[in-house]
């Protein structure tokens, strides 16, 4: 008997799909299959006709076909400081010019703007999920559901005032009935924030661990990121900050610690044990001359490590194919290895490795039948990726955003040959040029011209 011909939503067909699972897969002319939202197939283009008829049809001859990139840490809102005040040590950075900046300007209206900012910029590079932190994230909220993509939005606590919040407790409250008014909205999931052990308190910290049991969801922390953090925190508390959050049962497979930079075997060996997470932000750490985080000793202790942008204040792009290269870059450099983090290992960090860290893995991270259809398309055809043999190592080493022709989420073209299919770029960015005007009124010791 003839097979019956199933209809679907959508059908991708591609020269190569990476689809991440199982680990260093590479498929030559595939095609993938989508109908509500969610992967149905991956098959051989030339036995697509004789199973699926689908609705839409996109032909990419020339392209390798990616699960959407998971930018695992970044600050969206605060792509309207791009630039303020450069080349700085980061404490100088962040208490002379970025926080009384926010404290001044901060407010629903400049979330909403930065961070639709922030989601057009990632969406043109690849990112289809981002894990955010930042103050109003109900204006974060409505900024990601408008661009269409996906947002691990921040529960951010601090114990300092500012124009979103008056204290630790005041954050926490916010941020769980923010949560609580959320939860139907498929595409954005939560993370409790509290900012860096230098901002909370021992008792906030505390709530924090039984907000997180109760709830079930990640704590996203920047963590070890500089050297005068552990001497501060020595000195404070007695205790590494590793240790300070294992005192309060902070260390599980819930626990994103940001940046990771300066951590002995032993916390590796601590962080691993618990199932903890790692963000890797490479191209912020260098900025702020933070250091290099010891990526590949941490991935031979087994633990899990994402890619992240960090905000496009502390690394001016928020372009996770660039920070896909450094990674892989740096790991081979400070290991002193060339086979440190080869190709497909950085494409399953900025992916699944992201996607684990968040508990979304079920859900996005790889092309695999049951999970949504989050896509991008890279073309490898240009002159400067010529000639390609082998389209992975060209994504990692040689290919950039401009190469970006097609993003999917859910099965929705939310970028199609290069332009955003729900935003206007116009409009967004007349937006940003009327903050930078008010930014730089506020700013006075910066050299924004």
């Amino acid at each position: 008997m003839p097979t019956e011909i199933r209809a679907v939503d959508v059908r991708v067909d591609a020269r190569w799909i990476a689809p991440v699972e199982p680990p260093g897969t590479l498929l030559e002319r595939h095609s993938v299959l989508a109908s509500q939202g969610k992967i149905v197939d991956v098959l051989p283009t030339a036995s697509v006709g004789s199973t699926y008829h689908a609705r839409q049809h996109v032909d990419l001859p020339d392209h390798l076909l990616i699960p959407g990139l998971v930018n695992l840490h970044t600050h969206a809102a605060m792509t309207l400081l791009r630039g303020l005040a450069d080349d700085r040590p980061l404490m100088d950075w962040l208490q002379n010019h970025i926080w009384p900046a926010e404290m001044r300007l901060a407010s629903p209206e400049f979330v909403y703007d930065g961070t639709l900012l922030a989601c057009a910029e990632m969406l043109r590079g690849g990112v289809t999920c981002f894990n955010d932190m930042y103050f109003f994230p109900e204006a974060a909220a409505q900024a990601v559901v408008a661009s269409g993509m996906r947002g691990a939005l921040g529960m951010i606590v601090v114990e300092f005032r500012s124009p979103y919040a008056t204290d630790a407790g005041d954050y926490l409250s916010k941020g769980i009935a923010l949560r609580d008014s959320l939860r139907g909205e498929p595409r954005l999931s939560f993370c409790l924030a509290p900012h860096a052990p230098y901002s909370v308190s021992d008792a906030t910290f505390a709530r924090i661990a039984i907000y997180a049991g109760e709830l079930n969801i990640p704590v996203h922390i920047h963590l070890h990121e500089t050297a005068d953090e552990i001497r501060d925190s020595l000195a404070a508390h007695g205790l590494r900050p590793l240790r300070r959050l294992q005192s309060h049962g902070l260390l599980g497979p819930g626990l994103i610690a940001v940046h990771a930079v300066h951590v002995t075997q032993e916390e590796m060996e601590l962080l691993a044990a618990h199932g903890c997470h790692v963000a890797h932000c490479p191209a912020s750490n260098l900025k702020l001359a933070s250091g290099i985080a010891p990526v590949e000793e941490l991935r031979r202790h087994r633990v899990n490590v994402g890619i992240g942008t960090d905000g496009a204040a502390s690394n001016n792009r928020l372009d996770l194919l660039a920070d896909m290269r450094l990674a892989a870059l740096l790991a081979k450099g400070v290991s002193g290895d060339a086979t440190a983090v080869a190709a497909h290992e950085v494409l399953e960090m900025a992916t699944l490795s992201g996607a684990r860290a968040l508990a979304l893995d079920d859900k996005i991270g790889s092309l695999v039948a049951g999970k949504h259809a989050d896509m991008v398309a890279i073309d490898l055809s240009a002159l400067e990726l010529s000639p390609c043999y082998d389209p992975l190592s060209h994504l990692v080493y040689a290919a950039g955003r401009r190469h970006v022709t097609h993003v999917w989420v859910d099965g929705e073209l939310l970028v199609e040959n290069g332009a955003l299919t729900r935003l206007d770029p116009r409009e967004i960015v007349a937006n940003a040029v009327l903050w930078k005007d008010r930014i730089r009124i506020e700013d006075r010791g910066s050299r924004i011209e």
